[in-house]
């Protein structure tokens, strides 16, 4: 079950990575005319408009259901994703307003404002997951000679159709139910004000070992419980001060925080090995800092030292729920980095977005500080930290291995490590990690992969295990799936 939620969670990330497209459009607009929403320049509306296009509702839950749909199929191919369109756009007609009008025979501003609300990123999350099962279970059946035609992945899209019939009428039921359960949830947590932004916070970074923050992160960010909090906040469609408080509190973290922690790590390693341990710790620091994507630098402390992680996932919601008392607010279209500050800053409703960076600055001396305290009080094993018997040399094969691109030195080793085509089952990547499965975690060979120097390795199940490469992983994964094709 896990690694089934987990597999949604890394599908969701194709999706979500449109946003920062939306995010660049809407932002250089919005600095085009801060306060004219593109009135007074047809460029400036243009480009809002674009990015407008990608975050509304409707579009995000097409996005959704289409991306889940071809990351939760077996094979990525198009008819699964075309499957997930279908299924998002009959059960949206079928239960939109105006058709549960129809159906109940009463004028359609007597039906329950739930329905007037389907078009959702959960619908689309729904769809793909429905889509995704029908291609894994159809793609391959072949129909009698006069139905032949429609054998394979063209059955796929019609399964689907009538499996969302047959939801649909689920929904029709379930649907006001579940959406008032949910707007209750968000409304409870949103009572909280500043500390129920805390409280999101924390628990966001707590679920980050799982992969399942993505589904804490839907309630809030997206619109499944009314909070919507990225949309609203792009689209200008909220508070001032008070949409983008889920957003906010994560940039003083990312662009100072993690990189102030990182230097406590660099400070804190074996001299001898200072130098092997900065180019990791620079890099992700790095990564943290200018795009806000952390996982390369948390899986990289946050088994070895989980005492580090829990204080990062305590000071997390501390700063979500600062930055919400004061109402500072800045947004991003995909994570809390440089370039999404700089875009963000001048939306209409960031207020003292600048007061976030004098935030930073302070969680960056109290992430250097309990880190290096904590490093060094308990001798934690930190990157470079390690002992001595744990220094183990690359092999030659790699080293030798000057006439092949660093990818596929370092895909060969992983794979290698894995135990090659007699014990991977499969192999799939998200924005940061390679996701495998395999027949018998004992004939992984940890060590080995370590030595490519990743960031981490996750160990999920005894089948499944998580290999932490960073924003580059598909380069890897790529090299990777050109060995297992040979």
């Amino acid at each position: 079950m896990m690694n089934y939620l987990q597999r949604i969670g890394r599908s969701l990330m194709l999706p979500v990575a449109v946003l920062p497209a939306a995010a660049i459009l809407m932002g250089i607009g919005y600095w085009m005319d801060p306060s004219g929403w593109g009135e007074g320049n047809p460029v400036a509306a243009f480009l809002i408009a674009a990015g407008e296009s990608l975050v509304s509702g409707p579009s995000m839950g097409l996005l959704f259901a289409i991306g889940v749909a071809l990351g939760m199929a077996k094979e990525r191919d198009g008819s699964a994703a075309l499957s997930g369109l279908v299924a998002f756009l009959v059960v949206t007609h079928l239960l939109s307003t105006d058709s549960v009008a129809l159906l109940t025979g009463s004028d359609p501003e007597n039906v329950n404002a739930a329905f007037g609300s389907i078009q959702t990123q959960f619908i689309g999350i729904l769809s793909g997951i429905v889509a995704a099962m029908m291609y894994n279970r159809f793609s391959h059946v072949q129909l009698p000679a006069a139905f032949a035609f429609f054998s394979g992945k063209r059955l796929v899209p019609i399964m689907t159709a009538a499996s969302m019939l047959l939801i649909s009428a689920v929904l029709f039921i379930v649907w006001p139910f579940v959406y008032s359960g949910l707007v209750t949830f968000g409304t409870w947590i949103s009572n909280l004000h500043y500390v129920g932004a805390g409280v999101y916070g924390f628990f966001n970074r707590l679920l980050i070992p799982t992969g399942l923050h993505h589904a804490l992160n839907s309630v809030f960010w997206f619109d499944v419980a009314g909070i919507n909090d990225i949309a609203n906040f792009w689209s200008g469609s909220g508070e001032k001060g008070i949409t983008g408080m889920y957003q906010a509190g994560f940039f003083p973290v990312m662009m100072f925080g993690l990189p102030a922690a990182a230097l406590a790590m660099y400070h804190t390693a074996k001299t001898k090995r200072k130098k092997q341990t900065a180019s990791l710790l620079l890099a992700a620091g790095f990564a943290s800092f200018f795009t806000g994507v952390t996982e390369p630098f948390e899986f990289a402390f946050m088994f070895v030292a989980p005492v580090l992680y829990v204080i990062h996932a305590v000071l997390t919601g501390l700063s979500l729920a600062i930055a919400a008392y004061f109402q500072w607010t800045a947004g991003f279209g995909f994570s809390a980095g440089l370039i999404d500050f700089i875009l963000s800053s001048r939306l209409p409703l960031a207020n003292q977005p600048w007061m976030l960076l004098v935030q930073g600055l302070g969680f960056a001396v109290v992430y250097y500080a309990l880190f290096r305290f904590t490093i060094v009080k308990f001798n934690l094993m930190t990157p470079g930290r390690e002992e001595e018997n744990d220094e183990e040399k690359v092999p030659e094969d790699a080293e030798n291995a000057q006439d092949r691109s660093k990818y596929t030195a370092m895909a060969a080793m992983i794979y290698d490590g894995l135990g090659g085509d007699r014990n991977v089952v499969s192999i799939e990547n998200c924005v940061t990690r390679l996701r495998v499965e395999v027949k018998n975690m004992a004939q992984v060979d940890q060590t080995k992969i370590k030595r490519t120097g990743i960031p981490g390795i996750n160990v999920v199940s005894n089948h499944n295990i998580q290999v932490i490469i960073g924003p580059h992983v598909q380069f890897v994964a790529d090299e990777i799936e050109k060995i297992r094709s040979r």
